[in-house]
């Protein structure tokens, strides 16, 4: 091997004699970044322990995290990027060694880019509880075994937390930018609110300002699936035998999600009734093409990602509430000072645009549209933000110049 992850990024829990048999390489039950994988382009940050909100507390965390470009001398060119649900740290770059899919923005962040990183110093994390590099139930507990189920409850405040412990730990007093679509709107929007005092500037993309009973629904039904599938065995699947893992449970979340994430539209002007193979008119016998399409993403999606950690992350989603303990929504958003863009996707029905609408009407004095929501259009629905990098990117420039 010509690469390994330096020393002293890994806490000490991490590597015991008890969970070294990991060190060998990857479970194949599993999809999650594990000890010993290639680090790619990965930076590591321990964190210490961790006192949760719901009154969890973990021990150890780090952080994995991915820069682009050069902090000034100033400090004062830094933007967190925080990624959505089953995203992670890789923004920009190919599939590589460590790195099993492409950037999600490359068309947004890069050099001479909307976000552009010969200008900008740009900072993304992999969400505590998240698998790629992050603490979460895939990595192991001080007892030398992986947290799985066992992993605490986290919210997205404590998601938040861990993201002001790497600022400090990375010398940053204030972020100039802190930017994130869906479930990373969720958090940007914390931060605005949690720690007002370091960011200038904050974009919420297609997230809503408290998740609705409709929405914990849907997060629900996908929890249950992979709960459902026989090799989930109570979250304690890594080290099975046979290598098997949840992947059928895992796949029918995704495959649940992907029908939140794009618009009706979308699916049936792209797919119609074809077939994949021979279909009826009815139905019967064969795929047909939309099918295809789910199960290929399914199937796909089990391989870089961890069963307990998308269990894990859903049910932090589910907590979201930016009005909780604080006097409701429009108290909880007075308390932003940073200069706000508030953007949200016509086709949208995961998080519609009346999300982003109350959002942005309660920031009149910050908002730099003076109280209104960006709305672009887009036949792409929730996936929007990740694919509409023209519409998109502007506006993020917009505010970055402002």
């Amino acid at each position: 091997m010509d690469w390994q992850t330096p020393e002293d990024t890994v806490p000490s829990s991490f590597v015991t004699e008890a969970n070294s048999r990991a060190l060998a390489g990857k479970p194949a039950a599993t999809g999650a970044w594990r000890e010993g994988d290639h680090p790619g382009d990965r930076k590591f940050v321990s964190i210490g322990a961790r006192q949760l909100e719901r009154g969890g507390f973990l021990p150890s965390a780090r952080i994995a995290y991915e820069t682009w470009g050069e902090l000034n001398a100033d400090g004062s060119n830094a933007v967190l990027v925080l990624h959505a649900l089953t995203g992670d740290s890789h923004v920009i770059g190919m599939p590589g060694p460590g790195h099993p899919t492409a950037g999600w923005w490359s068309g947004i962040v890069g050099p001479g880019k909307y976000i552009d990183t010969d200008t900008w110093f740009v900072v993304a994390p992999n969400m505590l509880g998240g698998c790629q590099g992050s603490t979460g139930p895939a990595s192991f507990s001080p007892g030398g075994r992986e947290w799985g189920a066992r992993f605490p409850y986290l919210t997205i405040r404590d998601q938040v937390d861990a993201q002001l412990a790497l600022t400090d730990a990375l010398g940053i007093d204030r972020w100039a930018a802190i930017i994130g679509g869906s479930m990373g709107g969720m958090q940007s929007l914390e931060w605005a609110i949690m720690y007002p005092d370091r960011l200038d500037r904050v974009a919420v993309i297609a997230a809503p300002s408290f998740s609705s009973a409709d929405q914990i629904a849907l997060n629900s039904v996908q929890i249950e699936a992979i709960h459902m599938d026989p090799h989930f065995a109570d979250g304690d699947y890594y080290e099975t035998a046979d290598g098997e893992g949840p992947y059928r449970g895992l796949s029918l979340a995704r495959r649940m999600a992907l029908l939140n994430y794009r618009s009706p539209s979308e699916l049936n002007d792209r797919f119609q009734r074809s077939s994949q193979t021979s279909v009826s008119p009815l139905g019967g016998s064969g795929r047909f093409a939309v099918e295809s399409y789910l199960d290929f993403h399914g199937n796909k999606f089990t391989r870089r990602f961890d069963a307990n950690s998308y269990v894990l992350l859903a049910q932090s989603m589910n907590s979201h509430d930016i009005g909780r303990d604080r006097g409701g929504v429009a108290a909880a958003l007075a308390r932003i000072t940073a200069k706000s863009l508030v953007l949200g996707i016509d086709s949208d029905r995961l998080f519609p645009v009346a999300d982003q609408v109350v959002i942005a009407e309660h920031l009149p004095s910050t908002n730099i549209d003076g109280g209104e929501a960006v709305v672009i259009h887009s036949d792409f629905g929730h996936d929007g933000f990740l694919i509409e990098d023209d519409l998109v990117g502007p506006e993020l420039a917009r505010l970055l110049n402002c």
